[in-house]
């Protein structure tokens, strides 16, 4: 059937920051008084027991608990949420299970308690490894908590563990973000996200925009953070993702394989392929009062069927593999006969070629992603 051909994740949104970053457009919210975090967890399950009857007779192949920040929670609570989840839908055995973490809310104890609740892979929200690169993006830990936070989770023996980098931050230099990349590689993470900073309406950042880099300062520090990620044995498999060899995000991966998730928690987003082929999406209340009065959904809808090739390329070309065309047939229920039109566009503007097995972005493809993708809208 085709349920086991489809992953199912589960994503866990925890909504609670001690402050909100300027450039930050996630649902966080500043603690003002400390939440009552056990009740959220009791509201997340049943959250999650509302959502389960969409899937019968599935398991979960991957977990990632984020925010705002879930490492305010204890290991206590989060081996009690886990423990919840199991009971409501089965977790594979080899699921991988992620908790974001910030440098400054982390310790031994902390770390070694996640772990044996049962997350096996951590990532640190480290952004920059200079001081006054930290102070610019609002953030409240400082280099020594970043490294400290690293080596814990490096020396913990996890299945892996992430740091979040970012590059183009205000007043950088081409040395600045080199030097980041350089600590981190340091601390030897499996997994690097180094993604650039982008000024989102709606926060700080928007309404004041700082200083970034311009276009050829940004190219100079990608094409030289790549180069340096690549001698270090770091493989791009993603728009802003960098991994060791086999040691892929499988969370991420399903996304942008367009697989299915359960979204739980404020603002959470989830995406559930039905037995029929409907596409239904989910999106959960964000104001943590509400939600933590039971009013879990916001709202949701189907797909419309003219929407999923765009749906499908937008998520599957972000990753730099090989798009296998039976995984279009099997993720969208549709044939292949309904995007040829445009993938001969596509090609003929050498955007991608085309194999018997599938299709693969080009080059110039991934210089001109969003030219790409307006094909298929």
């Amino acid at each position: 059937m085709f349920q086991y051909k489809i992953p199912i994740s589960l994503y866990i949104h925890m909504p609670w920051c001690v402050h909100k970053c300027p450039y930050c457009d996630f649902n966080s919210h500043t603690v003002k008084k400390i939440p009552d975090y056990e009740a959220y967890i009791d509201n997340l399950i049943k959250d999650l027991q509302q959502d389960v009857v969409m899937c019968p007779d599935r398991s979960i192949h991957s977990i990632f608990i984020g925010g705002g920040t879930p490492s305010l929670f204890s290991a206590e609570l989060i081996a009690k949420l886990l423990t919840k989840v199991k009971q409501v839908i089965p977790i594979n055995k080899d699921a991988e299970i992620t908790i974001e973490a910030n440098p400054n809310s982390v310790d031994v104890d902390r770390f070694n308690g996640y772990q044996q609740a049962g997350i096996n892979r951590i990532s640190i929200g480290v952004q920059s490894f200079q001081a006054n690169k930290l102070k610019n993006l609002g953030r409240i830990h400082n280099p020594e908590e970043a490294i400290n936070a690293g080596t814990l989770a490096h020396n913990l023996n996890l299945r892996s563990f992430n740091l979040d980098l970012m590059h183009g931050l205000p007043n950088q230099s081409i040395d600045d973000a080199l030097y980041d990349l350089k600590q981190a590689i340091e601390i030897a993470p499996p997994h690097l996200s180094w993604y650039q900073l982008t000024i989102e309406p709606n926060t700080l950042f928007g309404s004041k925009p700082p200083v970034l880099p311009d276009d050829d300062n940004l190219w100079e520090i990608y094409q030289q953070g790549h180069q340096l990620l690549t001698d270090h044995g770091y493989q791009q498999y993603e728009t802003s993702a960098y991994a060791k060899p086999d040691f892929q995000c499988q969370h991420n991966l399903n996304y942008w394989r367009f697989g299915d998730y359960l979204g739980i928690g404020c603002g959470a987003h989830g995406k559930i392929t039905r037995s029929n082929g409907e596409i239904i999406r989910t999106i959960k209340t964000r104001h943590p009062r509400g939600y933590l009065e039971g009013r879990y959904l916001d709202r949701s809808y189907i797909v419309a069927k003219e929407e999923l090739p765009f749906e499908f390329f937008m998520n599957r070309f972000r990753l730099f593999e090989i798009v296998p065309k039976h995984e279009f047939e099997q993720r969208t229920f549709l044939p292949l006969q309904a995007v040829n039109r445009q993938i001969n566009f596509a090609i003929e503007k050498n955007y991608l070629i085309e194999s018997e097995y599938g299709w693969q972005v080009t080059e110039q493809g991934k210089l001109f992603l969003n030219s790409l993708l307006e094909i298929f809208l």
